[in-house]
């Protein structure tokens, strides 16, 4: 993202809703003045950057979701983007749900998520607390199974007994696999090679 594409995006966002700018800034509570155009540059000639405060402050005058804004922030209409399969991690370790390569088969539920390429991926559900305070539960990652995975990468590994779990790629060998928690609370895992199912990795994340 760029100075360009937020205001960009808060200009589109008002006109989604019938606001020009000043209105947008005046129903959520702001100066009337602060998204004008000559306001985006500051007295120094640096670019000026709305604040986290006034973004949610427009979306909630507006009803909008930072879904929206995003896909407004990326020249996407909100609502449109490709749809993909989303489960939950509970739903992840059931047996015959997953192909060899470690796709979901059969998902009956889809999201919508805009920006994405023609990559194989799927949305999933984070569950627990390994992965806080980066991932909590609820968050819901995107996962491209077969791709290359290098050390500090997050990942979804699922075991042959059904175990499905959110961690840190940390090494793998003829052997082992070993990943580790961001939850200092939960230890590492080392997992016998034979015990893998698969290791997708995490692309992107909304939290």
């Amino acid at each position: 993202m760029d100075h360009a594409q937020i205001w960009r995006a808060i200009d589109a966002l008002g006109a989604r809703h019938g606001f020009t700018p000043s209105g947008l800034a005046r129903i959520a509570g702001l100066d009337p003045t602060a998204f004008n155009r000559s306001k985006r540059i500051g007295p120094d000639g640096k670019p000026r950057w709305p604040s986290t405060e006034s973004l949610v402050r427009i979306l909630n005058a507006v009803g909008g979701s930072f879904d929206e804004f995003a896909a407004l922030v990326a020249g996407e209409t909100p609502g449109q983007g490709r749809a993909i399969p989303i489960i939950g991690m509970a739903r992840a370790g059931a047996d015959g749900y997953f192909d060899a390569d470690g796709f979901p088969i059969g998902a009956a539920e889809t999201q919508r998520f805009p920006g994405l390429d023609d990559s194989r991926v799927y949305a999933l559900e984070i569950s627990g607390e390994s992965m806080e305070p980066v991932y909590r539960d609820g968050d819901v990652v995107i996962v491209q199974p077969g791709a290359s995975v290098r050390r500090g990468d997050r990942v979804i590994a699922r075991t042959r007994e059904g175990e499905v779990m959110c961690k840190v790629f940390v090494r793998r060998t003829d052997q082992a696999l070993e990943l580790a928690s961001l939850n200092p609370t939960y230890p590492h895992r080392v997992l016998k090679a034979e015990e893998v199912d698969w290791v997708g990795r995490i692309v992107w994340a909304s939290q």
